[in-house]
Formats: structure tokens, C-alpha cells, sequence
């Protein structure tokens, strides 16, 4: 697994931290730490022989900040060469916790999209009274076209059956209300599209949910939003729990998202990140590297007859 060791709003210290505590809970784990022989120094200096052989470090001494501009992933940064490291074979999957926007641009322009992926796509698995619900986009397109919401519901129904095994899966669509017409001009064009819809994996679409619905997980296994809104939703989520003093039985808030729509394991940690969702952040990219997540996905989209969507409004009464 490839580590960025710059990214985060505490790096290197957190990612550092993360780091130790995956290598030590997974004996399995072979780690390939991206930033400053001096921090990862400090995660080595910590581990016992056994466990020194698992890392391996590339010196890589540029980030990209938080506020810079998306093509700031293009220079010599730790995101790029965690990226080159997964395109040459030298690690299998990637993590970050540093700018998303930067994370995205470089996996898509390192590793490809896939076919009919215009906009690759965030989604984190939420915990809810009924059992988890997947949530995407949380951040990786912020304004998306009807086509690409549509797209996005393909990918999240064929991720939810393939990494997290659920059989006919229940897709909706974000929205202010969930009769037919609510909502923006985006939502409008994507509701009858899905309605009529093929989804992978035997999923159905279940129509326009709203954001209680998220909580509960009653009506949507799979809630497909835009990203702007998704990652708000995320962090109220996780702040509603904070405060009621945790989360219904079955998991915390994630801290990580899974980016769909690329060709390679990439996995995005919340910027604010404690060292246990490093850690976290880093088991979950073993896992779908373990179960060949990503690949399956795609190869069920490959089968699969496309969603379209157009750019002429459906209009309701």
C-alpha cells in the first residue's frame, strides 16, 4: 500500500502514527511510505525488526496544500508518486489524506478512467439505524450533469453488491422531497432516467430519498448525490453522532471514501483524520485490493447496458 505521508492537516505526524497502527494490526501489510525519509524515519525506529521489512520508503519532499490549484498534482508531489509507485507495480492500492481535489486529478490522470466515467466518484459507507448506507459522491464532483448522477448510481449499485455483498441493492437519489419534480434541474432529468434504468448487480431504484432517510436506512441501501453536497452531508453525519454520543450499533462515521471510477485502488482519508482512520483508511484499501473490488466492479460495468441520460428535462405534474 502506498502511503502519503504529506497529506492531512497533521502530516506527518497522524499519517505516521496511522501507519504504525496498520503494520501492527495486519501482519500481512506491506507498506511503501511517500514523503520525507525523516518521518518515516520515525514510524521505523518504532517497529521491530519483523515488522521493518514490511516498509519501504520513496523520499518524496513536496505536497500539495489544501488551498492550491488541482494541477499542483501534476509537480514532483507525494500524490503523484504514490500514484506512479501503483502504475509501476511497486504498490498495489494508495492513500491520502491530503487535498481530494489534487488526489482525484492525479489518480484519473495516472491511472485512467473507466469507459463512460466522465467524473470518477467518492463513496463512503455511512452507519444507519437499518444497517450501512453508501453515499456517493462526497467530494469528488462537486457539480455534477444529470448524466454523471446517473453514472455515479451505477457505480455505487455495482459497489455495493461486489465489496460490500449486498444482494438487489436499493438505489435513490438525494433530493428536497420525494414525490416526482423535486428538486434542482439535475435531479429532475436523473429521477426518470433511473426509473426506467437497468442497474447492476440486481439493483432497483427506489426514486428521490431524502436526508433522514440517509440515517435510517430504510428505503436506500445506496444514496447517489452530488459532491458538493455529499461531503457536507458526510461531515454533518459525523458531527450529529459526535454529539449524541455515537453512532447506531454496527460502526463509526467513516473518515475515508473510496474513489470509483478509476483504473486503481485509491482510497481518500478525511483531511482532519486521527491516526486511527489512517489506519483505517489503510485497512480498507487492503481490503478491496484483497477482494479485487475495483476490477470486479469494472468488469460488471463492462457487461452491463448503459444508463444514458439526456439533456432534455422530463417534466412531471
Amino acid at each position: 500500500m502506498a502511503v502519503d505521508l504529506l497529506g492531512g492537516d497533521d502530516a506527518p505526524a497522524v499519517v505516521v502514527d496511522g501507519a504504525l497502527r496498520a503494520v501492527r494490526v495486519d501482519p500481512d501489510l506491506h507498506l511503501l511510505l511517500v514523503g520525507p525519509p525523516e518521518a518515516a524515519g520515525a514510524l521505523i525506529d518504532a517497529l521491530d525488526p519483523a515488522e521493518r521489512v514490511r516498509i519501504t520508503v520513496r523520499p518524496v519532499h513536496n505536497a500539495v496544500g489544501m488551498a492550491e490549484d488541482l494541477t499542483a498534482a501534476r509537480a514532483d508531489t507525494t500524490i503523484r508518486a504514490a500514484v506512479a509507485a501503483v502504475r509501476s507495480g511497486q504498490a498495489d492500492a494508495l492513500i491520502s489524506a491530503g487535498s481530494t481535489g489534487a488526489t482525484v486529478t492525479a489518480a484519473a490522470l495516472g491511472f485512467g478512467r473507466w469507459p463512460e466515467v466522465r467524473r470518477p466518484a467518492l463513496v463512503a459507507a455511512l452507519p444507519a439505524v437499518a444497517g450501512p448506507v453508501l453515499l456517493l459522491d462526497v467530494g469528488g464532483s462537486l457539480e455534477p450533469s444529470a448524466a454523471t448522477l446517473a453514472r455515479h448510481a451505477v457505480l455505487g449499485a455495482a459497489y455495493a453488491a461486489i465489496a460490500h455483498g449486498l444482494a438487489a441493492p436499493r438505489v435513490g437519489l438525494l433530493s428536497v422531497g420525494t414525490e416526482p419534480g423535486k428538486g434542482d434541474r439535475a435531479r429532475r432529468l436523473t429521477d426518470p432516467v433511473l426509473s426506467t434504468a437497468e442497474l447492476p448487480g440486481g439493483a432497483r431504484y427506489v426514486g428521490l430519498v431524502e436526508g433522514y432517510d440517509v440515517c435510517r436506512g430504510t428505503r436506500a441501501d445506496v444514496v447517489v448525490t452530488d459532491g458538493f453536497t455529499g461531503n457536507v452531508l458526510l461531515k454533518a453525519v459525523e458531527s450529529a453522532y459526535a454529539l449524541a454520543g455515537g453512532p447506531p450499533p454496527g460502526g463509526a462515521a467513516p473518515r475515508a471514501a473510496t474513489l470509483l471510477g478509476v483504473a486503481g485502488t485509491v482510497v481518500v482519508c478525511h483531511g482532519a483524520a486521527s491516526a486511527d482512520d489512517i489506519a483505517s483508511g489503510i485497512a480498507l484499501a487492503a481490503q478491496l485490493w484483497r477482494q479485487n473490488a475495483v476490477a470486479r466492479v469494472a468488469a460488471v460495468l463492462a457487461r452491463e447496458r448503459h444508463v444514458r441520460t439526456t439533456d432534455t428535462e422530463v417534466r412531471t405534474s
